[in-house]
């Protein structure tokens, strides 16, 4: 069975003047990708007016949660014991995010009661990527 949570989270955009915005997320995860965990923001706080979602491996978020993760678009670190700063990284520039510890950690602990750590179907997975990728060729 196929199942989807999503989690509303807020977070804090920090700007260059270090003003902090409020900006609303969802949070998403997919037993159908088990591996990724999608970060959703809606059209007002995105820069070309439509909605954004970032993908990045559920084992960074964890791993961010812990000390610094991340070498891509995506870096993950704590700030203090309740804040989590989230920095993401495109062609358009640089976005640098807070969240609360405890909202991450919650939807965390609910993606593994939907798929356990170590019990993700990497061949379903791979399938599929492949699939999206190549379509049906």
């Amino acid at each position: 069975m196929d199942i989807t949570l999503e989690q509303p989270v807020r977070a804090c955009l920090i700007t260059g003047e270090d003003q902090e915005l409020p900006v609303a997320a969802t949070l998403r995860y997919a037993s159908t990708e088990p591996f990724a965990v999608h970060l959703d923001f809606p059209p007002e706080v995105a820069l070309a007016g439509e909605g954004v979602t970032w993908t990045f491996a559920r084992g960074l978020l964890e791993e961010g949660l812990r000390g610094p993760a991340g070498s891509g678009d995506v870096h993950i670190w704590p700030c203090g014991r309740s804040r989590t700063v989230v920095e993401f990284h495109s062609p358009l520039g640089m976005a640098l995010l807070q969240f609360d510890t405890p909202a991450l950690n919650r939807f965390l602990l609910r993606s593994y009661a939907v798929v356990a750590a170590g019990q993700e179907d990497v061949g379903a997975a791979v399938d599929r990527g492949l699939q999206v990728l190549l379509g049906n060729v």
